[in-house]
Parts: C-alpha cells; structure tokens; sequence
C-alpha cells in the first residue's frame, strides 16, 4: 500500500506514468467509467476548499466510485476534540481511499502512519499540495508536450504558497528547468526550499521583485496570490500590490507562447480581461485536475486498467 503525501514520493519514471494515465482517460473518459465500481473515496476537509475536494469527488464518481466525506472540521468529530489518528482509523474501515486536506503541516502523514487505506495529501498548511503539482505536471506536459529545458516563473506569495514548494521540488528533477522567482523580499520562498529544492540539487534561479522585468523570457508564468495579512505595514503592501497584478499591458511583454498558470482562487492577482487570451490556461489546468486525480486513485488503488475495444472512439 502506498500513500501520495509528497510529490517526491513517486520517482520521475512513476509519476509520468501517471500522467500518461491521465492522458489515455483525457482521452476516452468512458473507457474508465466503471474501473472503481464498488469503491469508496473518502475526502475528509478539515479547511475550505472548491477546486481541490470536488475534483477528488468528480474523478471518483467518473470512475464509478463513491464519495463519503467532510467538508469542514466543523461538520466532523474534530469540533468535539477526535485526533486524525483516530479519525483515519475509523475512515479506514468505511472507504477504500482518503484524500485529506489540513491547517496542519503533517496531518496527512500522521494519518498515513495509522491508516490501512491510501493517504493522498489534498493540502496540508502551507507546506505541501502535492496534487495540484500533479495537476500542474499534467498541464504543462499537455500543453507544451514537455516537462523540462524551460524557464517557470513563480510569482506572489512564495513563502506561504504550498503549491509553489510542491512544483519546485517536483519539476527539479527534470533537465534544463530555470526558475524566476517573482516576489517581494517579505514573501521569498522558504530557506529550505531554496537549500534543498533548487540548491542542493544545482537548479538555476533568480529572484526578483519586478514581474514587468523578467515576463519576456518565461515559458510559464505561474501567478499567486499576494496575501495583505502577511505584510509587516500597510504602507508597504500598498507601495507593491499593483506590481503583482497581470493584466493586458503587462501581458503583452510576454512571449506569444508563455502559458499563464494558477493554482485559483484567484482574487485581483490576475485581471478578468487576460481570461480570454489563448495563453491563460488556469480553467483549463483546473479542469485538467480531474484526469490527474482520477489517475492517482487508480495508480494507489492497483486497478488494472481497462482493455481498449474495437472500434472505441476517442476524444
């Protein structure tokens, strides 16, 4: 039994496994319709979520699973004091697979070490977010038909963004990848992350705090939110919110082939007028979601996949 608690725990040959998964269903969704029937997914939400939980629950059912689960802490027995050990070991015997999102850095992998079914990490703090990495892997491979030799621009919160920890350590591990980490100096990403995910591994960056300065050389611009609460002063939030915000002006620096990525919700980080441009690919890359996971269920949950007919069509 395996769990998907870190985008590190599948090796670069497993994870593009999955994602050749993923593309056999983007391609036929109704080959796989059944592969979980009888099966159980349980998303236990001890934190808000819209893309991330319904995606786990609609790549079940397009399965042919089963959904069971919570949305909130306050609508499970944490709001009367229950640990995640013991929650998991009671999900343990009502589903087949568990996919948990936590305030906490780690629940999941408490959950892990006390669970007899799979552990999928939906987001734990601001540490880890290791399938939406899936979901950006897919994205990016699907729509540049390559995962590494390209330079990924990071910009917003980079320190809090457990999505941008993820992809780093993620897309690290292959060729020719050169970060630009877009930032004011407040919200850089994490020491570990750099000492571990770009130097320890000798990863090309730079860190930057102007987007108008580097967007003409980036194959991905991968926008954040800037987040008010973390800022020391109001003055100094003000002085670099605008900085941050893409809208047509700036995307017009950019290259005609950057693809304009975010993990959403989105607030005022990106104008609704850059939605129609053929680059901004975020509704796409949630949508894209759904394959990816529908893929890792299958992948934890040993299922064969199955036989092509003759004649099937695909999309």
């Amino acid at each position: 039994m395996r769990h998907f608690l870190n985008p590190l725990d599948f090796t670069v040959e497993e994870l593009d496994q999955v994602l050749d998964l993923a593309e056999r269903i983007r391609q036929n969704p109704a080959r796989y319709q059944e592969v979980c029937k009888g099966k159980k997914i349980a998303t236990c939400f001890y934190e808000p979520s819209t893309r991330t939980r319904l995606s786990f629950e609609a790549a079940m059912l397009n399965l042919g699973g089963s959904v069971l689960g919570f949305s909130s802490a306050d609508s499970s027995s944490a709001a009367k004091g229950e640990s995640v050990a013991d929650t998991i070991r009671i999900i343990s015997g009502y589903a087949d697979i568990c996919a948990m999102r936590h305030p906490k850095e780690g629940a999941p992998l408490v959950a892990a070490s006390k669970s007899s079914i799979p552990v999928i990490n939906a987001g734990d703090g601001g540490h880890q977010h290791p399938t939406q990495t899936l979901t950006d892997l897919f994205t990016i491979r699907t729509l540049k038909g390559r995962l590494g030799n390209m330079t990924i621009g990071l910009c917003g919160d980079l320190k809090f963004g457990r999505t941008v920890h993820s992809l780093i350590y993620a897309l690290s591990r292959y060729a020719g990848i050169r970060f630009v980490l877009i930032s004011p100096e407040q919200l850089r990403i994490p020491s570990s992350v750099r000492q571990l995910g770009l130097e320890a591994k000798g990863i090309e960056y730079k860190e930057v705090e102007r987007l108008e300065d580097v967007i003409s050389e980036l194959d991905i611009l991968y926008m954040t939110r800037i987040q008010k609460e973390r800022f020391f002063s109001e003055d100094e939030y003000l002085r670099l919110k605008d900085s941050y915000i893409l809208d047509k002006e700036k995307l017009k620096m950019a290259g005609p082939d950057c693809l304009i990525m975010h993990p959403l919700p989105r607030v005022n980080e990106i104008s609704t007028e850059v939605d129609d441009d053929p680059r901004a690919v975020y509704f796409k890359q949630a949508h894209f979601g759904v394959f990816a996971r529908m893929a890792l269920i299958m992948t934890l949950l040993e299922l064969k996949e199955p036989e092509e007919k003759e004649g099937e069509a695909t999309c």
